[in-house]
């Protein structure tokens, strides 16, 4: 990472933290690192803060490893103007680790397994269909989840800035309540930054029923993405 990224990542994260100590509705910083090691390897770290499954507010940091097929053609004609090229990939397998961490609690060691299939539609439009699992170890405890998340986003033309507005839903079926327990709906935007950096501004609501009384949640997400490689 250069000192220039550093300092920007280091803004980011400061300005993000004050934005959720000072507003009652709850912000969602995140911070993704992307290095593209060869034509088809990627390396992540991720920082966020996050809210996920009707757990409480949870820190999260750690690696993860993108391993993809070949470009498809109608895939790069869609995302020509997008920073984060392995969406003109039709599936991509990601392996990676996460450290939970919650405030007065033991943290969570994370296995994230994750494939993620692309589709071309209409009118330039991208459909995202991401299936993961979470394996949770908590002091000697495992539980796991399973996740489907589909996104469908369109990169638009205003002169010769290429914004991305997208709306997407995801569910998750949790072990600990043998069932279906959480839906999340999103609506947000993708806004690059030159040819590096991306804002990813979003509106979350989140639906749990694992437990009772059933629970809604609001969130404001703020993500940076950097996209470097070594060659």
């Amino acid at each position: 990472m250069t000192p220039r990224a550093l300092a920007l990542a280091l803004a980011f994260l400061a300005i993000s933290g004050t934005v959720a100590l000072a507003q009652e509705t709850e912000a969602l910083p995140e911070l993704d690192f992307y290095l593209k090691l060869n034509t088809n390897v990627r390396f992540r770290v991720q920082a966020a803060n996050t809210r996920e499954g009707g757990e409480p507010t949870q820190l999260t940091i750690g690696p993860d490893l993108d391993l993809s097929l070949k470009p498809l053609i109608r895939l790069k004609k869609v995302m020509v103007f997008d920073l984060d090229d392995v969406k003109a990939r039709p599936l991509i397998f990601t392996a990676g680790y996460r450290d939970l961490v919650t405030p007065g609690s033991p943290s969570t060691n994370r296995m994230e397994l994750t494939a993620t299939s692309h589709f071309p539609l209409k009118f330039g439009s991208l459909l995202s269909d991401k299936n993961r699992a979470d394996l949770d170890w908590t002091n000697g405890t495992f539980k796991w989840r399973y996740r489907n998340r589909l996104q469908v986003e369109k990169r638009l033309n205003i002169r010769s800035y290429h914004p991305a507005p997208y709306i997407s839903a995801e569910a998750y079926y949790q072990d600990q309540y043998q069932k279906w327990g959480t839906t999340e709906l999103y609506a947000g935007g993708l806004f690059p930054i030159k040819k590096r950096y991306e804002f990813d501004l979003y509106y979350e609501h989140q639906n749990n029923t694992g437990k009772k009384p059933n629970r809604q949640l609001e969130g404001i997400g703020l993500k940076l993405n950097m996209f470097f490689s070594i060659k």
